[in-house]
């Protein structure tokens, strides 16, 4: 017989403890972000309704339209890449966005949220092995710009984003977040800014990614099952 989504939160949350028990740390630190794209509304009321808060969505109009169906009390984080001609209709869906990866979206991004009176979490996407595949800024770059992002009045940076490279096994994954970890604690030194959050670690890693920092760690098919693949 096969698991529920409720009794897949349990053994998530179980996993997420020992990991954090493996490096001394509260579970409290750690929140988990169940990524719900592709998967329809029931499926995250029942994760809803087990207990789960957290929700990642990639695509504004699939994300939007589970916004409106679903309860208020879900909190809603946009994990995609973010075009600004969306940002408006996210901005008013959303309460996190994870991929904020430069300097010219993020203005862009405060802009309209000033105009909506909102103030939302963002996460400072990095791409830490220069893939040009991947979005983000470059360390040295952020490094850079890190003073002008955390002045924006209508932006609450709260850390950072983080995805490896892939990789063969988990573990191999460890040099990456201990690499975004240490990252983000030379901005804090350096630059007396506050950057508490650390997005980083999914299915097949957040074990990994937890002992090495990560503050809230994104699992999808692990909770939700496998997604169907379209034609």
């Amino acid at each position: 017989m096969s698991s529920t989504i409720a009794e897949r939160l349990v053994s998530i949350r179980s996993r997420m403890d020992e990991a954090c028990t493996t490096a001394s740390r509260s579970p409290d630190e750690v929140r988990l972000l169940a990524v719900s794209k592709t998967f329809p509304a029931d499926a995250v009321l029942e994760a809803w309704q087990a207990g789960q808060v957290d929700f990642g969505e990639s695509r504004q109009q699939e994300g939007s339209a589970k916004v409106a169906e679903l309860p208020e009390g879900i909190r809603w984080h946009f994990i995609g890449g973010l075009q600004r001609n969306k940002v408006r209709k996210v901005l008013q869906d959303f309460d996190v966005l994870h991929s904020v990866d430069s300097l010219k979206l993020a203005s862009h991004i405060d802009r309209i949220a000033g105009e909506l009176q909102l103030k939302p979490e963002v996460y400072l996407e990095v791409n830490l092995a220069g893939e040009a595949s991947k979005g983000g800024f470059g360390p040295e770059e952020l490094s850079g710009v890190l003073q002008q992002l955390v002045e924006m009045e209508n932006l609450s940076v709260n850390g950072l984003m983080a995805i490896p490279p892939a990789v063969g096994q988990a573990e191999d994954a460890r040099p990456w977040f201990r690499l975004a970890r240490e990252l983000r604690d030379r901005l804090e030194d350096g630059q007396g800014v506050s950057l508490p959050g650390l997005s980083m670690g999914m299915s097949g890693d957040f074990e990994v990614a937890i002992e090495e920092g990560a503050t809230i760690v994104r699992v999808g098919s692990s909770i939700f099952g496998d997604r169907e693949v379209s034609a």
